[in-house]
């Protein structure tokens, strides 16, 4: 199977890059290489993008698409939480710009065998690195009720979280939980008929919850986003793209820490916490998908991007 996947945004981040010929960029969620063949193709001899994705079928479809660029192209499996390390055994230490992309893409979601999506009754897994141990099955076969509860109701922003975790905990204790169509049952079940007829997919919110869980989603992005300001150059910048409200939070909350990180209170004359900015919001309100791209790519739909410059 082919690994495909539309590019969210692609023109608005790309010209938010603001790209020089001989410039050192990142691209920290290389995906299909959309975002990073256009970055490649505005690069001169000099030159040089980093590709990060700790997916393998990443990494090997990226590097069939960028092979016109090979001699500028650096293609690295790791999760960009590494960057900094990644990046100096290459003798980097500075960037001019870093891409994230945070959604799952098409090829993740449509290969059956990835047991992300509850479209197909599969082995539920969701890792993005299957170097990893941890997999959706253990999550929902080991979590407490309460840590289910949780999970469901801040990453899924679930209203029916409470019932789901209880009906999974019910159901394992006959017997573990190993597929997706399984979970699918089960969280049919905790939700009322009546909700179920409207928005979308019962499962939609619950799957996504556990993939973020297991891929520890959130903790990467907010431990990771204050190293990757430091990397940049000056001018240089940092362009994200969100397709959840809490990774979205978590990057606005990090730009803004950043531009102002002064802890004085409000009525000192003159700062002394000696925390000094290291650049600014480009982005007030965040950038969204037109309405030409929502047509033509519905999971465009909650799409925001945010981009910071170092100064």
């Amino acid at each position: 199977m082919e690994f495909e996947h539309t590019s969210v945004l692609l023109k608005e981040t790309i010209e938010n890059l603001r790209i020089k010929p001989d410039g050192v960029y990142v691209d920290g969620t290389l995906g299909g290489g959309g975002h990073s063949y256009e970055i490649a193709s505005a690069l001169g001899d000099k030159g040089r993008l980093f590709g990060i994705d700790q997916d393998e079928a990443a990494i090997e479809a990226a590097g069939r698409r960028l092979k016109p660029y090979q001699d500028k192209v650096t293609l690295i499996r790791d999760n960009y939480c590494n960057m900094r390390q990644a990046l100096k055994q290459a003798g980097v230490e500075k960037v001019d710009g870093i891409l994230l992309d945070l959604g799952v893409s098409s090829f993740q979601l449509d290969n059956i065998e990835r047991g992300f999506s509850y479209r197909y009754d599969t082995a539920l897994d969701m890792r993005m690195d299957q170097r990893k141990t941890v997999t959706a099955k253990d999550i929902v076969n080991q979590y407490t009720q309460t840590e289910l509860y949780h999970i469901i109701r801040d990453y899924g922003e679930e209203q029916f979280a409470q019932n789901i975790a209880k009906h999974i905990v019910k159901a394992r204790a006959d017997k573990p939980i190993e597929t997706t169509g399984e979970l699918n049952d089960i969280i049919r079940a905790a939700i009322p008929a009546k909700m179920r007829a409207t928005g979308g997919h019962p499962s939609k919110r619950t799957f996504q919850a556990i993939r973020i869980e297991c891929n520890k989603e959130l903790e990467v992005l907010r431990d990771s986003l204050d190293d990757m300001i430091d990397l940049l150059t000056v001018e240089g910048r940092i362009c994200i793209i969100t397709f959840h409200s809490l990774e979205d939070r978590i990057v606005k909350t990090a730009f803004r820490k950043n531009e102002s990180p002064c802890t004085c209170p409000p009525d000192f004359p003159v700062c002394v916490c000696g925390q000094a900015s290291k650049g600014k919001v480009i982005t007030r309100k965040p950038i969204l998908p037109s309405g030409e791209e929502l047509a033509e790519n519905k999971r465009s739909k909650s799409a925001k991007l945010r981009v910071f410059c170092r100064t």
